[in-house]
């Protein structure tokens, strides 16, 4: 066999090995991409992690609000001096925050000790190792300083009816001055809690809003005939 015929020979035999190992890499499978590439990782924010300290500060507020705003109308729907409107604030707002306070730490504590017993009974029976024990006794709410916040927070609301009564001498138009400045606070105490607690605004805004109004109109109504007894 020439030189020429032997090399052509030698390729058109390895032809087919050729095209057998091209065609085993068109089907050979892509490896797949790293996770770190394609998956996209979205963190979501538990807005329940809030909730201790959004409920002992925000409805403390607007409880201190509602309240000596609904107890200022109902005493001035008697009682027409400065004085007597002002001093009632004032004794409202004390009493309150002495009030909210106090249940707030013995509800808090109550809590603390509910959830400290059975972290207890957990390790005594081997379904809690002595590190987590140690990381959920880490979780748990202080009462002391839910009863500051909600204390704090009361006297915070208290002062807004306060603030807006204490510098008009005019029967009337102090009255209608508590009604609107309660009235703003009532729907920034609602958008607040709306968006720390991740939930709809203007829902919020008017289910905080209607409450306010209806307890200053229900102490303002039921109070009035007294005055004239």
């Amino acid at each position: 066999m020439s030189p020429a015929s032997y090399s052509i020979a030698i390729f058109t035999t390895s032809l087919p090995c050729f095209a057998f190992s091209s065609s085993m890499a068109a089907v050979r499978p892509r490896e797949p991409a790293s996770p770190s590439s394609d998956i996209d990782i979205e963190f979501v924010f538990d807005y329940s992690k809030r909730g201790q300290w959004l409920r002992a500060a925000v409805l403390g507020a607007n409880d201190g609000l509602i309240s000596i705003a609904a107890l200022m109308m109902g005493v001035g729907s008697v009682r027409k001096d400065f004085i007597t409107m002002i001093l009632t604030g004032v004794a409202g707002l004390i009493a309150g925050a002495c009030s909210m306070g106090i249940g707030e730490f013995v509800s808090v504590y109550s809590q603390y000790d509910l959830e400290m017993e059975q972290i207890k009974r957990d390790v005594e029976s081997r379904n809690c190792s002595e590190r987590d024990a140690e990381v959920r006794k880490k979780g748990l709410p202080s009462p002391l300083q839910a009863a500051v916040a909600s204390a704090l927070s009361f006297s915070m609301g208290a002062m807004v009816p306060l603030l807006g009564a204490a510098f008009i001498k005019n029967y009337g138009l102090r009255l209608g001055v508590v009604i609107i400045v309660v009235t703003l606070a009532l729907l920034g105490f609602g958008a607040l809690g709306a968006v720390l607690g991740g939930s709809p605004i203007v829902k919020s805004c008017l289910r905080v809003l209607m409450g306010g109004w209806l307890a200053m109109a229900i102490t303002f109504g039921l109070t009035k005939p007294f005055g004239s007894a």
